[in-house]
């Protein structure tokens, strides 16, 4: 008997199960599976298996990610190839870094290509690294390079499979089966269904999902089916990755969702609205093409008794679902709030990408992407930019309008000419009311102050690319690109802006100490001057010990960086100078 089958209402204590020894024999491994039903069993005993047709594989096990292995956004650029046919295109690319399968949540049909791992000269680094250690990693090397389907080892939710396109290499969390090419399709849609669901949990009811768990998945008239399941497993692969590339943890996104003519108009709100309304249609259509999916497998298997084709919204796996997207015990106001602001969060994060040169409203994609590049080499692919990047790399963050150019000035600038002048002020105020809370709006000075550096560690993953150097008290804060950092660059925040911005909280402290003593002063106006002197005097002390104890020793070391080394090793060589993140120090696994 199936359990799936019975009212929620039933006391499975009511139930006996009578199953025989012969009857576990059916399965592979023979595993205890008493619930399953007797349709099941056969199944099992009279289907091919996955193995047959393709062997899943473990992949390459570094025994050292944290050296060997660093998200895409971390490195050079121009070092990473990503579309290597094979080990000889790979040594002849001479790059350093190539894509690397982990994994991931819960995602299917494509996603979750994040990792790059150190393969230059055919691993050469790795291997030494090994020698008198384990013989048998890396393994697979002969797949490594091939398209294919790859699914988390360990995962908190239901299994989910992905497209892997040729030029990556595996790695165990991230194992990989290489069916025949006319027939991919067919096994990425199996594997996708309910009914890899329903023999995963009967060959192994953990959360770990070995490849030996997969060799033994029965399958069924695979030469039949799978010109029928071709046209469906290429459009739920397509919209996936339409999706993960519209964000910009994908190496392949070129252009935010917000910003494309087809939904832009002079109001942000309609803008808005209209994206909104083409992410819910593609979302129901993701669904009915999934529940397609499902209905064929499950008439083809004769399970219409046991599944049903239906699939929850929360499963249909785009980030422009908000129920996938967060999903919980919240009602769909709360979801549909929550996706606003962080459409908001994500508009605000492409901005300060113009700002700093790694995007560009006139090219879609990278821009400033590879170490030490400037304006200089900005200049040379947009001669004539739409929205000029900062020159020097350096854009402040302050409590107030002390510098002409700071991120709050910038970005009104970009709003401006993203969406118009006309309606600014109406824009302006949409995005501060979806990122406020309790329908209190937050200013947008506020969010740059307070939560902007957040939303862009939990964006990359702790490995930021844009780095805060901020005082002890965070009074002064001033962001650079990490991918355009030079050894001058301490100085120039040094001698142009912290030291300027000293200047003027002096002038200003000295200015409300006068007005205390001012006899054309009200007392209202000497009480608030004495208020705002104590608070600019401390600000002052603040400021002068950071550029004492921090900031001018740090200046004087010129220190170089390695983006090789990923922004682990390089972000702590800047010590207190820059913002803290919690748990960097932490060694990794």
């Amino acid at each position: 008997m199936d359990t799936d089958t019975l009212p929620k209402e039933d006391n499975m204590d009511n139930y006996f199960f009578r199953a025989s020894a012969v009857d576990f024999k059916k399965i592979p491994g023979s595993p205890i599976a008493y619930w399953v039903s007797e349709k099941v069993r056969d199944i099992f005993n009279f289907s091919d298996i996955f193995e047959s047709f393709s062997t899943p594989r473990q992949g390459l096990g570094t025994t050292n990610n944290e050296l060997f292995v660093k998200y895409w956004f971390e490195v050079n650029r121009q070092k990473i190839a990503f579309n290597c046919s094979d080990k000889i295109d790979a040594l002849n690319s001479k790059c350093k870094w190539f894509p690397y399968s982990k994994g991931g949540g819960y995602r299917k049909w494509f996603g979750n290509d994040i990792d790059v791992v150190n393969w230059l000269q055919d691993g050469i680094d790795i291997k030494e690294a090994l020698i008198g250690k384990n013989p048998n990693i890396p393994r697979s090397e002969s797949q490594y390079f091939k398209e294919g389907i790859t699914w988390g080892l360990i995962t908190s939710a239901s299994f989910s499979a992905r497209f892997s396109p040729q030029g990556g290499i595996f790695d165990v969390g991230g194992s990989k089966a290489f069916p025949p090419s006319d027939s991919k399709e067919y096994f990425l849609g199996l594997l996708n269904s309910k009914l890899s669901a329903l023999f995963l949990k009967t060959l192994n009811p953990t959360l770990n999902f070995q490849v030996g768990d997969l060799k033994k998945i029965p399958v069924k008239e695979v030469q039949k089916y799978k010109f029928i399941f071709e046209p469906i497993v290429k459009k739920l692969v397509a919209f996936e990755k339409l999706d993960w590339d519209s964000y910009e943890n994908s190496w392949d996104f070129s252009l935010l969702p917000l910003l494309k003519p087809q939904f832009q108009s002079s109001s942000l709100e309609t803008t808005y609205q209209q994206l909104r309304e083409h992410w819910q249609q593609t979302t129901q259509e993701m669904r009915s093409l999934e529940e397609e999916n499902n209905r064929i497998f499950i008439e083809a298997y004769g399970l219409q008794d046991e599944l049903k084709p239906d699939v929850p919204i929360e499963e249909i796996t785009l980030t422009c679902n908000p129920a996938y997207r967060y999903g919980g015990e919240r009602s769909s106001d709360e979801l549909e709030e929550q996706l606003k602001a962080d459409t908001m969060r994500e508009f605000i994060s492409y901005a300060v990408g113009c700002m700093l040169g790694r995007y560009s409203l006139d090219q879609p994609g990278l821009i400033l992407a590879n170490q030490g590049e400037g304006l200089e080499d900005y200049l040379q692919r947009i001669p004539e930019p739409t929205f000029a990047p900062d020159a020097d790399n350096v854009i402040p963050i302050l409590d107030g309008d002390w510098f002409t150019d700071d991120i709050v000035e910038r970005f009104d600038r970009f709003l401006k000419l993203t969406f118009g002048e006309e309606q600014f002020a109406a824009n302006r105020a949409y995005i501060e009311a979806a990122l406020g809370k309790k329908g209190k709006p937050q200013s947008l000075r506020d969010y740059f102050l307070k939560d902007f550096y957040a939303d862009h560690l939990k964006r990359y993953k702790k490995r930021p690319i844009y780095w805060l150097f901020s005082s002890p008290k965070g009074s002064f804060n001033a962001l650079i690109y990490m991918h355009r950092y030079r050894p001058d660059t301490v100085s120039v925040i040094l001698n142009d802006y912290l030291r300027d911005f000293i200047e003027k909280v002096k002038a200003q402290w000295e200015h409300e100490e006068r007005v205390q003593t001012s006899e054309n002063a009200s007392k209202a106006d000497k009480s608030r001057a004495l208020k705002e002197a104590e608070k600019l005097k401390k600000i002052y002390q603040e400021l002068k010990e950071y550029e004492r104890e921090i900031l001018y020793p740090l200046a004087t070391q010129k220190i170089e960086i390695d983006l090789d080394d990923g922004v682990k090793v390089n972000y702590l060589r800047f010590g207190t100078a820059l913002k803290k993140i919690p748990g960097l120090e932490a060694k990794e696994d």
